[in-house]
């Protein structure tokens, strides 16, 4: 797989992850305000993100980034597309802000818009989807903001602490990256 690009904006630099940033996504995704808004709720492992470095983003399954405050430099989170499906020109969308204090400043809806443009003009894709919890109401928020649309939301999909909950499924299409597709004017 070719080198991918740093990418820059106003809050935010995207950095390609390295296994360097293991202790981070592991401390971030074992976060319980982080984990709280996961499906897979499993304690995460130094090993199993090793595997997925390994088996997900060697392999181009996974394109995963880095999210960097760009004042700082410190880094506050991921972003990710995994299930890259070349032959539909699709991926599905994911993002964490792993720092506290780093979320609610518009790193999240910063870095949605550019990695989604990312997405469309240097990887090729048409569609991105994402799918959230329901009760996610600032992730939903920041999403909208970024152009994703809803799509549907799937009632008592799974079953975490105790209780069934909701999944809403949202998604961006290419169309014409030039212009603004339907909901994001």
């Amino acid at each position: 797989m070719e080198q991918l690009p740093r990418i820059t904006g106003e809050l935010i630099v995207l950095r390609p992850i390295t296994d360097a940033d293991t202790d981070h996504i592991v401390a971030w995704r074992n976060t319980p305000s982080v984990m709280q808004n996961f499906i897979f709720r499993q304690k995460f492992t130094p090993e199993m993100h090793r595997n997925w470095l390994a088996t997900k983003v060697a392999t181009g399954q996974v394109i995963q980034y880095i999210i960097e405050e760009k004042a700082t430099g410190r880094p506050v989170g991921s972003v990710y597309y995994r299930d890259v499906d070349n032959g539909n020109h699709s991926a599905e969308y994911g993002i964490f802000i792993g720092e506290p204090d780093a979320r609610g400043k518009g790193f999240g809806t910063e870095t949605a818009r550019l990695f989604t443009e990312f997405g469309f003009r240097q990887l090729g894709l048409h569609r991105i989807s994402l799918r959230l919890l329901a009760e996610n109401l600032p992730a939903r928020r920041s999403y909208e903001k970024a152009g994703f649309v809803l799509e549907g939301t799937f009632r008592d999909m799974v079953l975490l602490d105790g209780r069934y909950r909701d999944v809403v499924f949202m998604a961006r299409l290419a169309q014409n990256p030039e212009k603004p597709a339907r909901g994001e004017e």
